[in-house]
């Protein structure tokens, strides 16, 4: 059974820095490119980041560019997103994913193969 499991969101003022987590299982997490999207209040939802089979290649949101670090441990089926100096407009649920056919990642959500059920990040001003 396929499952993505998403830690770390909370409350945290302007400024300040959170780190998501993802655990992954029921699948070869390593074959896998991940990827990190986001969905606001009344808003679609939108790409974050996306990190390679291997970690060598990595895809960001331009808004988060300098902010936001995306990696990954495969020894521990683990995806990461740090995400440091954060805005409110950073503020929604952020979901994991994971893609098995394009090696480094993509920036449009129905590529994806499996998602998490989205942790709350919320950063207030």
């Amino acid at each position: 059974q396929v499952q993505l499991v998403e830690s770390g969101g909370g409350l945290v003022q302007a400024g300040g820095s959170l780190r998501l987590s993802c655990a992954a299982s029921g699948f070869t997490f390593s074959r896998y490119a991940m990827g990190w999207f986001r969905q606001a209040p009344g808003k679609e939802r939108e790409f974050v980041a996306a990190i390679s089979w291997g970690g060598g290649g990595t895809l960001y949101k331009d808004s988060v560019k300098g902010r936001f670090t995306i990696s990954r441990d495969n020894a521990k089926n683990t995806v990461y997103l740090q995400m440091n100096r954060l805005k409110p407009e950073d503020t929604a649920v952020y979901y994991c994913a994971a893609q098995k056919t394009r090696a480094y990642g993509s920036i449009r959500s129905y590529e994806y193969d499996y998602w998490g059920q989205g942790t709350q990040v919320t950063a207030s001003s």
